[in-house]
């Protein structure tokens, strides 16, 4: 059982020294219990998350720098500074850096299920190709959806 203790994570640190990179994109953990996990993410140009969905989480982004496109639910849309992006469990979204700048941004889920361990998995992969990352995620909970025809 993951529980929260009082404190500060720093600006430029995370939560038990947690970081991975994930598909090209710097993820630094900022908080972790049962009920919900939040990191801060870096986007660098071209950079994305294809399309996927949390069967059993809520999933939320604020941005706090640059621009992201969003693909969700089959609609094209962008999100910038200040904005904040909400993908309801079992919503279909991908998530992209194509404005030519970096991009940041605070995630959350709620609840946590098994996304820091897919994290880990990812990140601890001999190479990040897409067939090894959308098997492990579906034993962790999320659902990579098949390219466009």
């Amino acid at each position: 059982m993951r529980v929260e203790t009082a404190g500060i994570t720093r600006a430029n640190e995370s939560i038990e020294g947690t970081a991975w990179n994930i598909l090209g994109q710097t993820y630094v953990a900022k908080s972790v219990t049962d009920a919900s996990f939040s990191w801060h993410a870096t986007f660098p140009p071209g950079t994305f998350v294809p399309p996927h969905a949390h069967p059993e989480q809520d999933e939320y982004l604020y941005i706090l720098e640059g621009r992201l496109d969003f693909w969700l639910n089959g609609v094209e849309t962008s999100a910038e500074a200040g904005d904040t992006v909400r993908l309801p469990r079992g919503e279909p979204h991908g998530i992209f850096n194509k404005s030519g700048a970096p991009a940041k941004c605070l995630f959350w889920v709620a609840p946590t299920g098994s996304l820091p361990d897919l994290f880990w998995g990812i990140h601890t992969l001999s190479e990040q190709v897409p067939e090894k990352v959308v098997e492990l995620s579906a034993r962790h909970g999320v659902n990579f959806l098949p390219p466009p025809a």
